[in-house]
This record gives structure tokens, sequence and C-alpha cells, in this order.
């Protein structure tokens, strides 16, 4: 839905996060400024697990996020009656959660007469870096190349416009995140994974288990690690160390996001930065080898701090305020949506 010229938005704007398993809520002023925020992992709750449980996320969800958003807004200084709209994720991601957070953010909208955006999670990771004031280098120019990695996407997007999205690449098969949790589990590390493989990293030598790099050096944008992970698997059967293993991985996940990133960058030449979002994007090693692709094309690699790289509610907010300078909310009844690809958003 379209409003001509714009909301009028000269109140704060409260966003919900709920597609996963961390339940998130904040507040945002107008320009941007980052009120309050507020994340409750879930990792206790599904680690016994080793992955999320969608039945068990959904109830977290709805025990936690009616508190969540009150406490937010106590920080803020702020009550429900001061808000000037409402943007909770709407998709994709696990619907039971997307359930609990949209219907939330509607209540909210209803009670107070404001309007509600419906934010697509992965348009929130692609606008994180446009947020006012968040990066040194400043919020990057449309066009701009987004990598989005994490535990459940792996694409290379070209960023036109708002809601205009060009997905040049994506996996065959694992997230590149899942490919991190995957190798952890089988070096026998908690869940999730990721950040204890990089800490097991640190102490190894990446040149010393020999590790596939999948579609390295070939055409396109695509990415593949399922055959990475069964080779770090028969690499530990061999009874390679498993330091040298995980650094070993680590390096050719890093490599292969690199060279994915230069040919894109060749698809999109007026690229003006690489941006890198998602919870692999707070990887080191991740970070540098996509900075030195940057550096060679003579544009910023711009990436969030750690704490928005993952699952947050600053970006949910932000992609709200940004849709409703242009005029553009949705209506009550708009479905969550469980895969909701970029290319079918309204754009500008």
């Amino acid at each position: 839905m379209r409003a001509e010229g714009g909301f009028p938005l000269d109140r704060p704007v409260l966003g919900l996060e709920s597609s996963c398993d961390e339940t998130a809520a904040a507040v945002l002023a107008p320009d941007g400024r980052i009120l309050a925020e507020g994340v409750l992992s879930q990792e206790r709750e599904h680690a016994a697990f080793g992955g999320v449980v969608p039945e068990i996320a959904a109830r977290a969800h709805l025990a936690a996020l009616p508190g969540l958003a009150e406490r937010v807004l106590k920080r803020a200084g702020l009550g429900f009656g001061d808000l000037g709209a409402v943007a909770a994720t709407s998709g994709p991601g696990l619907i039971g959660g997307l359930i609990v957070g949209a219907c939330f953010g509607k209540g909210v909208a209803i009670a107070r007469g404001l309007p509600f955006v419906a934010v697509n999670h992965l348009e929130a990771h692609a606008l994180t870096a446009r947020l006012p004031g968040l990066l040194p280098e400043g919020a990057p120019e449309f066009p701009y190349l987004l990598l989005l990695v994490s535990g459940g996407h792996c694409q290379c997007v070209a960023v036109e416009g708002l809601g205009r999205y060009r997905r040049l690449g994506t996996t065959l098969d694992d997230a590149v995140g899942e490919a991190f949790d995957k190798a952890a589990k089988l070096m026998g590390l908690p869940w999730p994974g990721g950040p204890h493989l990089e800490r097991l990293a640190a102490g190894g030598d990446a040149s010393a288990v020999p590790l596939p790099r999948p579609l390295l050096g070939r055409p396109g944008c695509d990415f593949s690690f399922s055959g990475l992970k069964t080779a770090v698997a028969r690499a530990l059967a061999q009874g390679a160390a498993h330091a040298d293993v995980a650094a070993s991985f680590q390096a050719a996940v890093a490599a292969v996001l690199a060279d994915r990133a230069r040919n894109a960058l060749g698809v999109l030449p007026d690229a003006t930065a690489i941006v890198v979002a998602g919870g692999v994007a707070a990887n080191q090693a991740v970070r540098s080898a996509l900075a030195g692709v940057a550096g060679m094309a003579g544009v910023p690699m711009l990436a969030p701090p750690l704490r928005l790289c993952t699952d947050n509610a600053v970006m949910v907010a932000w992609a709200g305020i940004e849709r409703l300078r242009v005029g553009l909310s949705d209506s009550l009844d708009h479905s969550p949506r469980p895969r909701w690809p970029l290319a079918e958003l309204a754009g500008v």
C-alpha cells in the first residue's frame, strides 16, 4: 500500500524480529537514531537438539516478545502511545515465529491507529548498512553489492534501490552458515558452531589440510558447500588435527566467498561498495577476504557492527523507516510468508 508523498515520520518506529531463534525489539527515531534495542537468544532452548526446533522457537517468541517490547520502550523513555509506526519481520523464516511477531505488531498498530510495515528479513539485512551514522565510511549509495551470508541464506544480490534487488547467485545446496555449523558439529563443537569454529581455527594451520574450494575460478556467482563439508568429515576420519581442519575450512570458505564477490562485481561494475551482512559477516577471515576484493576493485567493504550482523530488530525498524519515507506500508491482512524472495518486493 502506498500513501502519496510518504507518511509523516515525526515519531519513533518500533521494530520486531522473530523469524528464527532470536526475539528482538528496537525503537528508532525517524532519522534512524537507535533509541533502544534488545535481543533475547534462544541458544539454551535449542542447544540440546543441535539446531533450531521451530515449535520451541515459536513458543519462546510468544512468551518473550511482549515483555521485551515494553522493556525496550521503557529504556527509550517511551510508551506505545508515543510510537509513529510498527515494523515486524513477516518473512522469510520459520512460520510460527513470524506469526507471533507479525500478530503482535499488528495488535499494536490496531490499538494505536498506526501504519504497519511487513518487513522482508532479507531486505532488512540488505539495508542495514544505510542506517545513518552506523559506519565510519558512511552509508552506501545505490547500487551496491550485497553478500548475504547466514545460517539460512547465501546470496549475491545487486541492491539497485529500495525494493529493487537482482539476485546474481545463490547456494546450490547448503547456506554458508549451515556449512559452518555442520563442520563444527563434525568436530564435536557446541551449537551454534560458527563462532566456536572460528576460535578453534585461530590455533590451527590453514594450509595443513588440502580441502576443496567448490566453484572457485568458475564463471558465475553461485555457491556450493556440501562437498566441502564431506571433505571435512573425511579429513577428520583420517586423523587430521581439529584446529588445522577448522582453519583450513575457514580459509576455503573465505576464498570461495571472495571469488564469488569478485565475479559479482564484474556483473555490477558500477557498484559503490561491497556490503556483507548476516551471521557469517561476523567472521574475521571472511571480512578480511572480502576487504581484499573490495580494495582491488577500489570500493569500500562495509559490514555492520558485530551485534547487527546476526538477526536483530534495529534492521527491521530501519527497513520500516525506509519504506514509510516513500509511502509504503502494508494492510493488516498481510500474511507472513516462510518463503519471500526479494524479487517479489514492491520497489520505488
